[in-house]
């Protein structure tokens, strides 16, 4: 089976690595909303600017935007051939704007991971990443600009998905590997639960 799934976290849970790595695990397309900013800022062009400002500041890019791009990928990789999606959605808006796509495709999520890490230790990892990568964005306002963004807009959605059944909370802290093998075999558990009661 292809499982079609996404993953929620606070900036710098370490979402877009474990999101690599888990679709690998269970063959299915990783789709990174950031990777998809990151690669519309490179062309320069005047859309990519716009998601800049935005991204720079620590805000989220609006909906219509992220929602669209999203959209246009999901068709093109058609979501039945299963898919995990990182860093979207990541406000209410855009959960039930996701729900429409899927709905599109008769193809419904079976599970939403959530990458469970505390603030101050996201706050470290970040510091620490911009000082080795130079990444301007994240200075220390920035960062905890972004974690009260998460905890305000994004946090909400985490209910929508506990009542539908489909949350799976992993610890997310530890080595890489560590995390890695933990949230697989977690899932992997869900999942087959899931399969079996149906």
């Amino acid at each position: 089976m292809k499982y079609r799934l996404l993953i929620v976290g606070p900036p710098g849970a370490g979402k877009g690595t474990q999101a690599k790595n888990v679709s690998e695990d269970l063959g299915i397309t990783w789709i990174s909303s950031g990777e998809l900013f990151r690669e519309t800022i490179r062309s320069g062009s005047d859309m990519g600017n716009m998601i800049a400002s935005y991204i720079d500041n620590g805000d989220l890019v609006p909906d219509e935007v992220t929602d669209a791009m999203i959209e246009d990928h999901l068709d093109a990789i058609d979501p039945k051939n299963g898919f995990l999606l990182d860093g979207y959605p990541r406000t209410l808006d855009q959960v039930y704007a996701l729900d429409r796509m899927l709905e599109a495709h008769d193809s419904p999520l079976d599970a939403v991971i959530q990458l469970e890490i505390p603030d101050e230790e996201i706050v470290g990892r970040l510091l620490s990443r911009a000082q080795k990568e130079g990444r301007k964005d994240d200075t220390e306002d920035v960062i905890r600009h972004r974690i009260a963004v998460y905890h305000e807009k994004t946090a909400p959605l985490l209910d929508v998905y506990r009542d539908r059944g489909l949350l799976v909370g992993i610890d997310g802290l530890g080595t890489i590997g560590e995390v890695r093998e933990r949230l697989v075999e977690k899932v992997k558990g869900f999942l087959l639960g899931a399969e079996v009661a149906e």
